[in-house]
């Protein structure tokens, strides 16, 4: 009766934990979704920064025409006069998710707008990304751990800068599908169960789909499948965790078209070819020494281990041909600057270039993942006892995600998560203990608990009595014997029970230790929350595309870029060619409509050279370099006047670096003086002279009288001077964005003309000074 009651007040206890687990996670839903709306609240709802417009005009593309004219959209307005095939070159994930919604929501009733549902669609996946964390970090250490961390990445600032409310880049929804297919992995792991692995590859097609940071998936896990087989802790539930996901996900991921062949061509991708071969020889090992005696288990042990190895052999030597083949070795230029962190800088400045794939500072650390930082290595610590297939791959997961953080700021968001699942991890544990301490202490449990200590003593001590008087009688009947034998059974099964309490007594910490000890945790995780508030409403909510600044005389906003996008696409023909850096290819394709040379995806990096030559060149080679692209007009942003520091004349050494590296008359030494880069009265002539310099600074001098640039906090060098070849047509309000239209060529040739007539006139008569009249 006692045991009756003892069951039905643990089920209902776990009732009440599944129903209160239940509304704390649509709490850290709502928080996760909330906590990125401030860019809304403060600003307006508008895409941010310059991959976001891409993605969505594609959106917009594909819920006016469908998804079969989306897969064969050619865009004959970027990348003048080459184009693009939008259907096979972008990760469709984010816009078939978005273009969903929109579908269903109109089909519900709800007549929302395309960009209003780009706009939401990245706080909403935060979300399911808490949720999937939570599922996650559950399976390698209990729910108390996954609420925990589902708490701690709803506010991860790191994930907040690309999750607010109108970042609808990749990473909105590729997070999510990172920690699900994580999550399925472990979950197959931890059941053995084929309906979880066709899950899990399911699940990773979704994430090929999303982001081309798929890969880290794809090598992850088989870092870990074979850390497992190295350990000894090979299983069945391994091989069905692991051997599905290669196959099916695989013949998924070369689906897309993006990927196609690459997903068994490329060398990010034969780690995993590599171990299933490892895993099916190991497989076989074990099936054969399960069905074999020993003596022949060790002649099968070498044949089977001889055949592997001739075919690991082999297959190592054809993917030793395929990668020799490839002037890359097969890995991509992202791919090789996370393995060798200066191979971008050295052979490929368009990657080396991008602000993300610089190495971050430690204090972009504390500032993306803040008190986390100090919690993770708590939590690896906890991960090891006891270690687990689970707690290996978390453990696994958080040292490579630091190293390719380490690498690249922008893998700060991979960190993310994983950092979270150990914070969670070493919290839980830690309030585990310190509450535990204190309950053992109450003065009416530990009356209670020594009562319960004299029960299970006198138990012991009557199965004890029952165990010798069952090895003395050997006569008995058997119904007697079956009793005791049933007896014996149970023992082991208390044993473990009564082994673990007194493990948990030998944890009790002093009373007042463990007061002081929480407190402290607390005051830890308010910080956190008002750092990670701070971040949401401050540091990330800001759209690059809407500047504000605060002064003594109140708030600034600056609204040029729509201003100068506006006048594109109200001042110009449809059919006119738009030239700018690659940065703002993107946004002028979306917002003005008008047919650019370069634009974000960066594919083809001569067509990039030549932008970046004509900007470095003199104001006439510039001219005849735009004139063969059929430009007509030159956009440049510029920050001098107002202190914006995200300028061309800040990027402007890229550009030469860019152009040099395929042209080779571009010489990063011709624009600087004594090795530093400068604009004032000691710049070189070469950098005073080229169209770069000339865009940015043209009328300049009339703002001030002096020429001051507010972001190199100097006087400019050359401060007079007129164009030849261009002419400015508009400029924005606070002179951030600058637009330049290209002079006809029929004045260029009367010019000439008169030019060589003075010539031979002055050659003719051999007078100084004498002049024909040209008519």
């Amino acid at each position: 009766m006692a045991t009756a009651d003892a069951s039905n007040g643990t089920s209902i206890r776990n009732a009440i934990g599944s129903v209160l687990s239940f509304f704390i996670l649509i709490l850290i839903g709502v928080l996760a979704f909330s906590i990125r709306l401030f860019s809304v609240i403060k600003y307006e709802s508008v895409i941010h920064e310059f991959d976001p417009y891409f993605n969505y005009r594609v959106t917009q593309y594909l819920t006016k025409k469908g998804i079969y004219d989306f897969w064969n959209w050619f865009d004959d307005r970027t990348w003048y006069p080459l184009g693009r095939v939008i259907g096979g070159t972008v990760y469709p994930g984010l816009t078939l998710t978005a273009g969903t919604l929109w579908w269903i929501l109109n089909s519900l009733n709800i007549p929302l707008s395309v960009e209003t549902v780009c706009v939401f669609t990245a706080p909403i996946f935060s979300a399911f990304a808490s949720w999937a964390t939570y599922l996650l970090t559950k399976e390698v250490k209990g729910p108390g751990a996954g609420l925990t961390a589902a708490v701690l990445l709803a506010m991860v600032p790191s994930y907040i800068s690309r999750s607010v409310a109108g970042s609808y880049d990749n990473e909105a929804v590729a997070i999510f599908a990172l920690i699900f297919t994580f999550y399925l992995y472990v979950k197959t792991l931890n059941t053995g169960s084929l309906f979880y692995a066709t899950l899990n590859a399911i699940a990773y097609f979704y994430m090929v789909c999303s982001w081309g940071g798929y890969t880290f998936i794809i090598n992850l896990i088989p870092m870990h499948v074979l850390l497992c087989i190295i350990t000894g802790r090979y299983s069945s539930r391994l091989y069905i965790a692991y051997a599905p996901l290669v196959v099916l996900g695989t013949l998924l991921a070369s689906l897309v078209p993006v990927v196609g062949f690459n997903a068994v061509m490329t060398s990010e991708h034969f780690a995993s070819f590599l171990v299933f071969i490892i895993i099916h020889v190991v497989a076989l090992v074990y099936y054969i020494k399960g069905i074999l005696s020993p003596k022949m288990f060790r002649v099968a042990m070498t044949l089977v281990v001889s055949v592997g190895l001739a075919v690991c052999c082999a297959v190592i030597a054809i993917l030793a041909a395929l990668v020799a083949s490839s002037p890359t070795k097969g890995w991509s230029g992202r791919s090789l600057s996370l393995l060798d962190p200066t191979y971008a800088s050295k052979y490929i400045p368009i990657i080396a270039s991008v602000s993300e794939h610089q190495p971050p500072t430690w204090p972009s650390y504390f500032m993306d993942i803040n008190v986390l930082a100090f919690l993770v290595p708590a939590g690896i610590i906890a991960c090891f006892s006891p270690l687990s297939d689970a707690s290996s791959f978390a453990v696994l997961y958080i040292v490579t995600a630091v190293y390719f953080s380490g690498v690249m700021v922008r893998l700060m968001l991979v960190l993310a998560p994983a950092a979270c699942i150990m914070s969670g991890i070493a919290l839980s544990e830690a309030f585990d203990i310190f509450t535990r301490s204190i309950k053992f202490q109450l003065p009416y449990h530990s009356g209670h608990s020594h009562v319960h200590a004299g029960d299970a003593s006198l138990d012991s001590t009557v199965e004890s009595d029952n165990v010798s008087k069952t090895e003395k009688s050997d006569d008995t009947s058997k119904e007697r014997s079956l009793k005791k034998n049933k007896k014996k059974e149970k023992e082991p099964v208390e044993k473990p029970l009564s082994s673990k309490s007194q493990v948990k007594r030998l944890l009790v910490l002093p009373f007042e230790a463990s007061i002081i000890a929480i407190f402290l945790l607390v005051l830890l995780g308010a910080f956190y929350v008002v750092h990670s508030v701070w971040a949401a409403a401050e540091a990330y909510s800001a759209p690059s595309i809407v500047l504000t600044s605060h002064s003594d005389d109140g708030l600034h906003v600056f609204d040029d870029f729509r201003e100068a996008y506006g006048w594109l696409s109200h001042n110009t023909d449809v059919d006119d060619k738009v030239a700018s850096w690659w940065d703002y290819g993107y946004q002028t394709t979306a917002m003005a409509n008008r047919t650019v040379i370069v634009d974000n995806n960066t594919w083809n990096n001569t067509h990039i050279a030549t932008v970046g030559t004509a900007m470095s060149s003199p104001e006439k080679a510039a001219w005849e370099i735009f004139q063969s692209l059929d430009v007509k007009y030159v956009l440049v942003v510029f920050g001098g006047l107002v202190g914006y520091p995200s300028d061309d004349i800040n990027k402007f050494l890229w550009m030469v670096r860019i152009g040099g590296g395929v042209f080779p008359h571009i010489k990063e030494p011709d624009y600087l003086r004594d090795g530093q880069y400068r604009i004032d009265s000691m710049a070189t002539p070469t950098m005073l002279n080229c169209l770069m310099y000339k865009l940015s600074y043209f009328r300049f001098v009339e703002t001030d009288g002096k020429g001051f640039d507010r972001v190199r906090r100097t006087e400019i060098g050359k401060k007079h001077f007129k164009l030849t070849h261009f002419e400015e047509v508009f400029t924005t309000h606070h002179w951030m964005v600058r637009i330049y239209k290209l002079k006809p060529l029929k004045n260029r040739i009367r010019g000439k003309k008169k030019s060589k007539s003075k010539a031979s006139s002055s050659t003719g008569s051999k007078r100084k000074g004498s002049r024909r009249n040209p008519y």
